[in-house]
């Protein structure tokens, strides 16, 4: 049995803590703000409650056999409260994040060696009674390592789906494409099925090429195939389903357009790379932030 501490359970981490907790194999520390009220996930199988014990002081927590950090990108310093007293020497810290740099925006706290990035792909909404409905299936990514597949390990028997590969980056990079041009969404302040259309499959996909130029000059193996997919995804997919930026414009919560668009620009910027969708969405998403 691990002891595993979840910084954040919000939707995803609300999730994870629900796949790893009907596993009956873990001791699960929910580490929040606020106490954490009753919160069932629907997945399409089944309903599963989630457990554990809830911490709201790095005061009360002690090192555990992992930390998987399930909060927002911006909120890295809040998180860094948590990590000192959640982790032994040893421990390792696996970062459930969006964007390209999870171990950049933990490698104050942790070092690099421990820490380890995690693609994820679960579409989750927040129902009003605060449940969560978890929709599609439930995909998670890692190294191909020891420590990689200890983490799969730790889902196994659950309703997630761990897969380990030999290129994180260009799987991390590949969610990024799609993970930007959701900013077309939040700007326009409805899910992608309330306005598909022409214009949107043209913006989509060059915001992704974007995406896939910087991403191909940081080492990925992206081509526009990639971009490509990304607009299938969005004609494909579940159109009236948010994405989680739109929940959180939709709530008033701050918004994730750094680690989705800023970070693409910024590394656009250093590979002499124009990104001018991208710059646009950053732009408008900072004023969006302020109003």
């Amino acid at each position: 049995m691990a002891r595993i501490a979840i910084v954040g359970v919000g939707a995803i981490g609300g999730a994870l803590a629900a796949f790893l907790g009907s596993t009956g194999n873990h001791e699960l520390l929910l580490c929040t703000r606020r106490p954490l009220g009753k919160m069932t996930v629907h997945t399409p199988e089944t309903e599963i409650a989630v457990q554990g014990t809830n911490l709201t002081d790095p005061d009360q927590a002690k090192p555990v056999d992992w930390v998987i950090i399930a909060a927002k990108a911006y909120g890295a310093e809040s998180v860094a409260r948590w990590l000192k007293p959640l982790t032994s020497a040893t421990t390792p810290v696996a970062v459930a994040q969006n964007g390209v740099e999870h171990q950049q925006r933990f490698r104050p706290w942790v070092p690099e060696e421990r820490l380890l990035p995690v693609v994820v792909q679960v579409s989750v909404n927040r129902l009003e009674n605060g449940d969560l409905s978890q929709g599609g299936k439930a995909k998670l990514t890692v190294e191909d390592s020891p420590r990689g597949r200890a983490f799969a390990g730790l889902f196994s028997g659950s309703p997630a789906h761990v897969e380990t590969t030999p290129d994180i980056k260009t799987a991390l990079w590949r969610k990024l494409c799609t993970n930007s041009t959701g900013s077309l969404s939040v700007l326009v302040g409805r899910p992608f099925g309330e306005f598909r259309s022409e214009e949107l499959a043209d913006l989509a996909l060059a915001m992704a090429k974007e995406c896939v130029a910087v991403a191909r000059a940081e080492g990925a193996a992206l081509d526009d195939s990639a971009a490509k997919a990304v607009v299938q995804e969005i004609f494909a997919g579940e159109g009236l389903r948010k994405n989680s930026m739109l929940s959180d414009r939709l709530a008033g919560k701050p918004l994730e357009w750094d680690a989705r668009n800023g970070v693409i620009v910024r590394l656009g910027k250093k590979h002499g790379i124009p990104t001018p969708l991208n710059s646009l969405a950053v732009f408008l998403l900072q004023e969006l932030s302020r109003s």
